[in-house]
């Protein structure tokens, strides 16, 4: 399988798999918690509030770690996430992310605290996919 097959396979389980676990790094610890997540082709986006801990995890330490899938898909296939985080406030990305519909804990996109993070891959890895021969990872770095 080509790296464009391996692509849309993880396009596929971003399509269906929303909450997942987000992964940062405190004082060399892991903290995870459950996220919603869309996205932009391989770009991962969730809100969260700008006091939160994640958020002054990811600037301290923005590498992050995140699993999607599993439950949703089909074939229990899922994907392990690992990227680089940065904190977004542009109105553009605020008003696509606020139209996805889930349950926010924000009363409107006007929000003081409301802010995205957007996580680029550097590597993805499909695991339990019967489609393909698993696990595979596609590097994102090149």
């Amino acid at each position: 399988m080509n790296k464009e097959q391996v692509i849309d396979e993880i396009k596929n389980i971003l399509d269906v798999s929303m909450v997942g676990v987000l992964s940062t790094a405190h004082n060399n610890l892991p903290k995870s918690r459950y996220m919603t997540f869309y996205h932009d082709e391989e770009i991962l986006y969730t809100k969260t509030n700008k006091d939160s801990f994640k958020v002054e995890e990811i600037e301290r330490n923005p590498h992050v770690y995140i699993l999607l899938g599993y439950e949703e898909t089909k074939n229990r296939s899922y994907v392990e996430f690992a990227g680089k985080a940065e904190i977004v406030e542009d109105p553009e990305t605020i008003d696509w992310l606020w139209n996805k519909q889930d349950k926010s804990f924000f009363e409107s996109k006007e929000d003081p605290n409301l802010t995205v993070l957007k996580i680029r891959p550097t590597e993805i890895k499909v695991l339990n996919d019967n489609n393909i021969d698993t696990p595979v990872a596609v590097d994102f770095t090149k």
